[in-house]
Formats: C-alpha cells, sequence, structure tokens
C-alpha cells in the first residue's frame, strides 16, 4: 500500500518555498518514505504583491477605457491609477496579487473598453513590493 502527500500549504507559499511530494510505502511493516521536490512556480508569481506599469496603444481615448479599466481593476481587488495621455495612449500604473495582476495585463492586451481598438499594450518596472503604495484604483484626469 502507498500513499502520495503532499507538504505544500499557505505557510510554505508565503515563505516562497517550493512544495515538496513524497510517497510514503509500508514495506515489511515499515514505513518507507521516497521524496520529490517539486518546482511549480513561475518567473515572479506565486502570490507576492507585484506593481507594474503599463501603456496602452490605439482607440483608447474617448472611448470610456479609463472607467472600464478602473472597474475591472476594482473588480479584480487591485489598486492603482489610469489616465490619458498627450500622445493618445492610456497609463497607469496597477499593483496587487500576481495571479490578479496577471489577469489585468491580459485584459488590458486583448479586451479593454467594448469601443476601443488595441493595438499594442507595454508593460514596464514590473517588480514585487512590500505594501501597497495606493489605497483604490484611481482615474487621473
Amino acid at each position: 500500500m502507498s500513499r502520495l502527500f503532499s507538504d505544500w500549504s499557505t505557510k510554505h507559499h508565503f515563505r516562497k518555498q517550493s512544495p515538496v511530494c513524497f510517497k510514503v510505502e509500508i514495506f515489511r511493516s515499515r514505513l518507507v518514505y521516497h521524496g520529490i521536490l517539486t518546482i511549480f512556480r513561475s518567473t515572479m508569481c506565486n502570490e507576492d504583491l507585484i506593481s507594474v506599469d503599463y501603456e496602452i496603444f490605439g482607440r483608447v481615448q474617448g472611448v470610456f477605457f479609463r472607467k472600464y479599466t478602473q472597474a475591472e481593476g476594482k473588480k479584480l481587488g487591485l489598486v492603482g491609477w489610469v489616465q490619458n495621455t498627450s500622445a493618445g495612449t492610456v497609463q497607469g500604473q496597477l499593483q496587487g496579487p500576481c495571479s490578479k495582476v496577471k489577469e489585468m495585463k491580459e485584459w488590458l492586451k486583448s479586451t479593454g473598453s467594448p469601443k476601443s481598438h488595441i493595438t499594442k499594450a507595454e508593460f514596464n518596472n514590473e517588480k514585487t513590493v512590500d505594501r501597497l503604495e495606493h489605497s483604490s484604483f484611481n482615474i487621473v484626469k
């Protein structure tokens, strides 16, 4: 008889340790442990808080892009800001858990507001942060 156990929990996750899986077998009335280190973390994406700057190109002004960006950010529990630029783009900053920021980046690249047409999305200065620098998601005018 053998069983597979996983020593993976939130405490390991937040301490940035990789999960350890091991197999336990009963062999001649003794427990035998077989250990396997399993690494399945992607680059900079556990539930660390991250910050990323963005700029979106295309038809993104005059189509409620900032309003939809703010709503999507709030829905995902992110904080940050969004504003129009004089160059006709939209720029801003996102902060929150890595998985949610990743979702928002995908939304900014491919969805946007219903009447927008996104041609390019740039993301810069992605970094982990110890705490959120904003308290909400604001539209900067």
